[in-house]
């Protein structure tokens, strides 16, 4: 998208500082030149503006004029994103500027994530910093860093970087929706490691089974919406395969990101020559049996094999079963709803990697549950599972959820404003995916009272993710209406 195209968007303030962050490459992991990015910004605008030994920013902003004696709001959002492509394009997300453009009512990517999860909040928080006009409390600014994997900034946050005690975070997905309470998450990795084998038949060829065009998508918001899941595709036609043609697994690779339904799949696999034409066949019966399940889900599922080089060396039989056996097993998708709150999902999994290296293969998910206790049985069926596999199994990176505050007085504020300005009462809800308060609730000395809104973004953590320009528009005046009103 051309930078006057996005200008020409309102709020032009909000719009610019999301254009300029299209610019910034920022996949979790790599968070040097973005907070180097706000950090310049916030100085040039004469603000106090201090970084974290982990690397969060913070900007300070004083009250306006009469606003002085009121409570400090602490705005918040994550400066990374999710680093999605589809694999047909050559996008370095290390380097590469975000291609943007305006389809229809939404502003989304070409062929890759956009980044409005979190960039829009980052965005409307800057232009809150940097305009005079507005009639507010003292604002801190909090930008963290490394949300999608791990939550490393929240987590991470020094005790006493913060001193407000209202948070506004900026990082729900549907306009309209007042979100008072999310999921906590913990990551699984099965690893199987093993001796290569050597032993390759003289008479066998190799092909290269690709699974392709699955919607993918978050594996927090959009796991109830019975999307297929790459993996678990795959496995089904290796079980086939490996049961009754005779074939052997050299490698797999599916998936990309926990926090992501996985879109693709690609094996490796041998088979006697004689066969081929019935592993051709097989793969067209699996793609239609696919396409046949998934109808009115997934419009785009493709499974094709090509002929490639033999492999030097294969997985072990045992190891290929039992990997096989053991993902057959696995469960995936959602596991228990919420009774409180109709249509929520309570606990969930995603069958989110499975890779293959030299001698070790992992097999990685991501468990996530509003109830500690659940998550923990979840995890434990898993490891129960995989060990019986004889894997390894590591259970870390676990992280709490956000209980809901019923006596929340920004929430009732929130809803009134909403109700004065738009006729109509916000929906308060529960997500089921991860948010950052709970964690950051637990590395403050203060009791905050947190209340998360945005913007309507569809499809995050896929290529397919878009950010609906007039929600944005929507939002942010209801953001300075906030703020004009509380603290």
């Amino acid at each position: 998208m051309a930078k006057a195209e996005i200008l020409s968007l309102k709020p032009e303030r909000v719009w610019q500082h999301f254009y300029d962050l299209t610019q910034i490459p920022r996949p979790t992991g790599q968070m040097e030149k973005v907070t180097r990015f706000v950090m310049d910004f916030g100085k040039s605008l004469g603000l106090e503006t201090v970084q974290d030994k982990v690397g969060n920013v913070l900007i300070k902003k004083p009250a306006s004029k009469g606003y002085e004696g009121k409570q400090t709001i602490i705005l918040q959002s994550h400066l990374d994103m999710v680093p999605q492509k589809n694999a047909d394009v050559e996008h370095d997300f290390s380097k590469d500027p975000i291609g943007t453009k305006i389809d229809g009512t939404a502003v989304t990517a070409i062929s890759t994530t956009l980044g409005a999860d979190n960039g829009i909040g980052v965005a409307m928080i800057m232009a809150v910093l940097e305009d005079s006009s507005l009639k507010h409390a003292p604002i801190e600014g909090l930008f963290t860093i490394d949300e999608e994997v791990g939550m490393n900034g929240a987590f991470g946050l020094e005790k006493g970087f913060l001193k407000g005690s209202l948070m506004l975070n900026l990082d729900t997905e549907e306009e309209g929706e007042l979100t008072v309470g999310c999921a906590g998450g913990a990551d699984v990795t099965a690893v199987f490691e093993y001796k290569q084998d050597e032993n390759v038949f003289k008479g066998d060829v190799a092909y290269k089974v690709s699974l392709r065009g699955l919607k993918g998508g978050h594996s927090g918001t959009q796991i109830h919406l019975g999307r297929a899941n790459a993996n678990k595709l795959m496995n089904r036609f290796l079980k086939d395969v490996v049961a009754n043609y005779e074939a052997r697994l050299a490698s797999v690779n599916g998936g990309s990101l926990r926090n992501a339904i996985p879109r693709e799949s690609f094996v490796v696999l041998s088979i006697p020559e004689q066969l081929s034409d019935d592993l051709i066949d097989l793969v067209a019966e699996y793609e239609s049996l696919f396409r046949e399940e998934y109808a009115g889900v997934e419009d785009g599922i493709s499974l094709k094999a090509e002929l490639v080089d033999m492999p030097t060396s294969l997985i072990p039989e045992e190891i290929q079963d039992d990997l096989i056996n053991s993902i057959e097993a696995s469960p995936n998708g959602v596991i228990s709803m919420l009774s409180d709150f109709q249509g929520v999902v309570e606990s969930s999994l995603n069958l989110a990697l499975v890779e293959s290296t030299e001698g070790k293969i992992e097999v990685k998910y991501l468990v996530r549950s509003s109830s500690e206790s659940k998550k923990d049985s979840v995890c434990s069926s898993l490891e129960s599972l995989y060990s019986l596999a004889g894997a390894r199994v590591i259970v870390d990176g676990s992280y709490p959820g956000w209980q809901p505050n019923a006596n929340s007085e920004l929430l009732k504020a929130m809803e009134m404003i909403y109700l004065d300005k738009y006729n109509k009462r916000p929906e308060v809800i529960v997500i089921h995916a991860g948010l950052e308060c709970g964690i950051i609730q637990s590395n403050v000395d203060q009791k905050l009272d947190t209340v998360s809104f945005g913007p309507t973004i569809t499809g995050a953590h896929s290529p397919d993710e878009r950010v609906e320009i007039s929600s944005v528009e929507k939002n942010y005046d209801y953001l300075v209406s906030i703020l004009e009103q509380i603290g």
